[in-house]
């Protein structure tokens, strides 16, 4: 489902895009653009460096229709949505949903390998992020 709700703020929500540094700079990189073009600096939400900026629609700045301009580089955090990983205890982790996504429910159930995956680009990416600090 390509409604990109999840791209921008909704009337009962305001969105915020959280990137690691490793990130941001990937995009910097891919796009040519400069980080001041497309982030904003954040402190005390670590492991996270920057916010995505948004327009004055509130939605993601790549963005453009219903589609991700950045796609293939997307931040981690719009590769987990519609879900999110919680700490559970003893370095356990399970995932959860959203119910707001009208994705939820169609289309065929996603199986382990998926979360699996999902998970290891989420261990390669706090490795890059921990090796560049």
């Amino acid at each position: 489902m390509r409604c990109a709700s999840c791209c921008g703020d909704t009337k009962n929500r305001a969105r915020t895009i959280l990137l690691l540094k490793v990130e941001a700079d990937r995009i910097s990189q891919e796009t040519l653009m400069s980080l001041d073009d497309f982030v904003e600096k954040i402190e005390g939400l670590e492991p996270y460096a920057y916010r995505m900026k948004k327009t004055q629609g509130g939605k993601c700045v790549f963005l453009k229709e219903k589609s991700c301009f950045i796609y293939p580089i997307r931040p981690l955090i719009c590769r987990f949505y519609p879900f999110q990983l919680k700490s559970v205890r003893n370095n356990r982790y399970a995932f959860t949903h959203t119910e707001e996504c009208p994705g939820i429910g169609k289309g065929p159930q996603l199986k382990g390998r998926f979360f699996e995956r999902l998970f290891a680009k989420l261990t390669e990416l706090m490795n890059k992020s921990s090796e560049a600090a």
